[in-house]
């Protein structure tokens, strides 16, 4: 019998595949496709998701991999400058191929001991008052104490699970690829300064070695069924540009529509969701992965806490309380920069303004540190500005603070050097550090880097460390 089994290894999957074997999980991931993705799509990591690596120790690895680029510019595609002195210090995009990222994400669990079997997709399940057993496509039967979903937007768990994914069918599809062109990058510009004065939905992105992005309208492509191909690219390039840019010999090409949906609810029972399982959008922005990936940060270790038996009651609750608002804000703000992309009059005008407002530092700010998710703050309860947030990696006497949340456990991090962890030594370490750069006497971070108390009282700090890591050991 297995702890946790997880539907679908892909970046999100993987994530929490290792989470939960941070804290020796039996874990089971299952991927229906038996062999990775083959076609080269660049994904970006954004500075929250590099942050969350470099909490687990991964990030040097992942930059081997993957090119650094201004963290501006992703707001419906405005083009502005990254807001100065981000509060972050991997405040970059990192481009890096999409089946990268996920081998380095599923060999990173498997080294950590989770099992992964590929060509194995699930068909059904029923669970119990102790588990849930899954049975495959083949008719094998597994069972495990919990099931999560991971199977992407059309995942066969929540719908399996009844759970109502509402939200707003596609109403528009894009054509999106990339491949090499035949004209020189100046021509690009120019001609492309042109045609966005009037259509924003048209984008040609470099990404090096004379590789383009290229996003364009699917209008008149009218068989969704079939994929596309390098001539419908060109033909929608000559109808908006009147060029096709001499794009040949593409990577990849794919077609993706605008819905937009949001799982009811991320939990039933023992079978959990995350991921594009729960919520869905246009890639605008390029937060769809870092979402999934946050999700399972956010999941593994309270799930593992579960299973270890030391969460406090309603410790599971929250991963649907805190992680449903966040993804209902990012459907949101991929909504309004859609509407920004509007060749309508209306829209435009909106563009034109919010374009004027952008070169305010504040207003830049604002948008950037909501699409790369360092702006986010879950609701403790009151207290300072600084309780729900992330806490960036600042200097300490041993090293960097990421550098001590490889493990994945709690840390306080005291200044006052009078703190105690004891009762919690087994869930939650202790940093006496009176030279921390912190600007408060003392913190608890939970193991995805959010700051759960501030204060300098042993007796507070024994409250919250009930409160996120449950009971005291003898």
């Amino acid at each position: 019998m297995f702890d946790v089994i997880i539907a679908g290894c892909g970046p999100t999957g993987a994530v929490l595949a290792a989470e939960l074997r941070l804290h020796d999980v039996r874990v089971l991931v299952l991927e229906k496709e038996t062999e990775p993705a083959s076609f080269v799509r660049i994904v970006g990591l954004h500075i929250r998701s590099l942050e969350l690596m470099a909490m687990r120790g991964l990030l040097d690895r992942i930059l081997e991999h993957g090119r650094r680029r201004p963290a501006g510019g992703f707001f419906a595609a405005i083009p502005k400058p990254p807001p100065t002195g981000l509060d972050s210090a991997h405040a970059y995009l990192l481009g890096i191929p999409q089946p990268v990222i996920v081998r380095l994400l599923e060999e990173h669990a498997i080294q950590l001991g989770a099992q992964v079997r590929r060509g194995c997709a699930v068909a059904g399940f029923e669970q119990d008052d102790e588990g849930v057993t899954v049975e495959l496509a083949d008719g094998e039967r597994l069972r495990s104490r919990y099931l999560v979903g991971c199977d992407g937007g059309r995942s066969t768990v929540r719908k399996l699970l009844g759970v109502g994914f509402p939200g707003e069918p596609s109403r528009a599809d894009t054509l999106m690829g990339e491949m090499a062109v035949g004209v020189p990058g100046e021509e690009i510009a120019a001609r492309m300064t042109e045609v966005q004065k009037t259509d924003k939905r048209l984008r040609l992105q470099f990404f090096g070695e004379g590789v383009y992005s290229v996003v364009v309208p699917a209008e008149g492509v009218s068989d969704r069924a079939e994929p596309p191909t390098l001539e419908d690219f060109r033909r929608q390039l000559r109808t908006i540009a009147g060029t096709d840019f001499g794009v040949h010999s593409p990577r990849w090409l794919s077609r993706f529509g605008d819905a937009t949906r949001l799982a009811e609810r991320y939990r039933a029972g023992r079978v959990l969701l995350a991921g594009d399982a729960a919520h869905i959008h246009p890639p605008t922005g390029g937060q769809g992965l870092n979402l999934g990936v946050q999700d399972a940060f956010n999941l593994g270790w309270k799930l593992a806490a579960q299973l270890r038996g030391w969460a406090p009651d309603t410790l599971l609750d929250t991963y649907e309380a805190e992680r449903h608002p966040v993804a209902e804000d990012v459907l949101d703000n991929t909504r309004a920069q859609l509407a920004l992309s509007s060749t309508e009059p209306g829209p435009r005008a909106v563009r034109r303004l919010l374009t004027e407002l952008m070169d305010f530092d504040e207003v830049n700010r604002y948008l950037i540190e909501k699409i790369t998710a360092i702006d986010l703050r879950y609701d403790f309860g009151e207290g300072p500005d600084l309780l729900g947030r992330r806490l960036r990696d600042i200097d300490l006497k041993q090293g960097r603070l990421y550098d001590q949340l490889h493990r994945g456990r709690g840390l306080v991090l005291d200044r006052t050097e009078r703190l105690t962890v004891e009762g919690w030594p087994d869930r939650v370490d202790l940093i006496a550090d009176p030279t921390a750069a912190l600007a408060v006497p003392a913190v608890l971070l939970r193991p995805d880097g959010h700051v759960a108390w501030i204060g300098e009282h042993q007796q507070d700090l024994n409250d919250h460390l009930a409160r996120w890591f449950g009971k005291p050991v003898n």
